[in-house]
Formats: structure tokens, C-alpha cells, sequence
């Protein structure tokens, strides 16, 4: 009898344990993915701006703009539109016929990243995912991060559409992206004044000066070849063109095109935070242009509870 209690308490006690670490697990999960969508919400979303195209090459760009522009029509399903540009102009929006015909300001968004600058990058590729952070009309206008896929339909015709990330929008303190900037201008000017050989020994070093708590100096070259990573040395020497973060954004294709057009901005893209386990998280991202072979970056984390 004994030792029929003893196995069920032991049983008991692992169900009990096993339950525990369940929701451990869920509750990182739910810490650490915030601004990440479910597999399925990004596949809806590749897929309607993919049907979007397809009705542009069936119907025709004039037939297409004109149902792109109806707010009742098969393309505005809620929170879901088709905003259609040509060279930064815009030529459809359901909700914003006020600015057809007109190209985006180039604004800093809340925490300084130039979305006109992003999007005018993915256009010259072809297209891509990108973050922004954008006043969400079902929340009364709350500014909240948005996901935006955007494709070229034909020739000289771009179309987009996005899905606001659930959690608040991202904010990032003043002080911490005047540390952020300096810390990456630093290091140019490091490299700047010194050998590529010496300024990626100084990068590459864990224990030295330019890595400081989560700010760290990544180095890469303009085909995409990662130069430098403090904490990542087996992977110096790949090609990092086609990493990408949860919800699909291009880390390092981003970086390199952003370097490359405008010389030095910020971005964001999710990575696993090292302080946090490795927990996913949002990152912003400052990036500068060394010369034309190579550029540097490093970024931050919000801020903990």
C-alpha cells in the first residue's frame, strides 16, 4: 500500500511540476514575443497583398486603383487595405484620398526611424517587410507598430499593406539613441583612423572597448559578409544577406540597403536578447556607413519593467 502511495504522490508531484513548467514556458513566450504575428496573420497578409497583384495584372493598373481606392471594395477587409504608390507618389488609399497624388513626407517616426527612407529602400529592391510605427484608426489613432509587405505589381507599381503588432508602441528615451549614435559614430571613427584588420580586432574583441553592457559594434560588408560580432566568432566570414527576423524582416539586407542609399539611420528587426535568455525582442537598430566597402551598427532594447 505504501508503495502504491508513494507512486501515485510521485505521479502527483510530476503532473503538478509538469503543469508549472507549461506555463513558465507559455508566460516567456507571451514576454518575449510581443511584436511577433502568428504564422497564419503574416501568411494572410503575404497572401492578400499577392491577390492584390494578381488583380493588377488581370484587370489592368487603372481598373485595379480605382477598387484599391474604394473603402467598400473587395481590397479594404477591416484592418487590411491596399495602399498602391508609384515612384513615393501615392495613387490608392481607401482612407487617405487627401494625400493621392502626393509623395510621404520624410518624417522620423517617435523613436527616429525615417519611414520613407525604409520604404524608398525596399522599392529599389523590389520590396520586402519593413517596421513602422503608425497611428492605428481602430484605436483611436494610437501610434502602435505596424508590420508593413510591400511587392512591385508592375512596372513603375508598388503595393502594400501592413498588420498592427499587438503590445504598445515601441518607445525608445531620447538619451538612450544619443548613446546609441555615439557609441556606432565612435566606432567609425575608429575605423576611420585606423587599419580594416585593427578596427575589426577592436570589434570582434568581447573584453573590449566597444562593447559596453548590450551595446556592441556589428560589422559587415556591402555583399552582405559578416565582419565583426563580439559574441558570434564562428559565424564571422558568412553571408548573413538572408537573415531574417520572426515576422520575416531582412536584418541584414535592411542595414546594407539603408547604409548604402542614406548613409546612416535607424531600423528596427527582433533578435534574441542575450540579458533575457535569449528571449526574443524588439531592437532598434542605428546603422552608419564606414566607406564603401563596409558599414557598422549596433542597437538597444527597451527598456526592462
Amino acid at each position: 500500500m505504501r508503495s502504491t502511495k508513494a507512486i501515485l504522490a510521485a505521479a502527483l508531484a510530476l503532473a503538478i511540476l509538469g503543469t508549472l513548467l507549461v506555463s513558465l514556458v507559455a508566460a516567456n513566450e507571451n514576454y518575449a514575443d510581443p511584436y511577433i504575428l502568428k504564422p497564419e496573420a503574416r501568411e494572410e497578409l503575404v497572401s492578400f497583398v499577392n491577390e492584390a497583384k494578381d488583380f493588377v495584372l488581370a484587370e489592368g493598373k487603372d481598373e485595379a486603383l480605382q477598387v484599391f481606392n474604394d473603402p467598400k471594395g473587395r481590397f479594404s477587409r477591416g484592418g487590411l487595405y491596399i495602399a498602391a504608390d508609384a515612384n513615393g507618389t501615392l495613387l490608392a488609399d481607401p482612407y487617405e484620398h487627401g494625400n493621392i497624388g502626393k509623395a510621404p513626407d520624410m518624417y522620423n517616426d517617435s523613436n527616429g526611424v525615417a519611414y520613407a527612407k525604409i520604404i524608398s529602400s525596399l522599392t529599389k529592391r523590389g520590396g520586402g517587410f519593413a517596421y513602422f510605427i503608425h497611428p492605428n484608426p481602430d484605436h483611436s489613432n494610437a501610434e502602435e507598430l505596424k508590420l508593413q509587405y510591400r511587392v512591385k505589381a508592375d512596372e513603375g507599381l508598388y503595393l502594400a499593406s501592413g498588420m498592427y503588432l499587438p503590445g504598445p508602441a515601441p518607445v525608445f528615451s531620447n538619451e538612450s539613441r544619443k548613446d546609441l549614435i555615439a557609441f556606432v559614430e565612435g566606432a567609425r571613427e575608429f575605423a576611420l583612423n585606423h587599419t580594416k584588420e585593427e578596427a575589426l580586432k577592436a570589434f570582434n574583441n568581447p573584453d573590449g572597448r566597444f562593447v559596453k553592457e548590450e551595446l556592441y559594434i556589428i560589422a559587415y560588408d556591402f555583399n552582405g559578409t559578416r565582419l565583426a560580432h563580439p559574441y558570434m566568432p564562428e559565424a564571422i566570414g558568412e553571408n548573413a544577406l538572408n537573415v531574417t527576423d520572426p515576422n520575416g524582416v531582412d536584418q541584414v539586407r535592411n542595414m546594407r540597403d539603408f547604409a548604402a542609399d542614406w548613409g546612416d539611420g535607424f531600423f528596427y528587426y527582433i533578435w534574441p536578447n542575450p540579458a533575457k535568455d535569449n528571449a526574443r525582442e524588439l531592437k532598434l537598430c542605428y546603422v552608419t556607413k564606414v566607406n564603401d566597402d563596409w558599414f557598422l551598427a549596433s542597437g538597444i532594447y527597451l527598456p526592462g519593467e
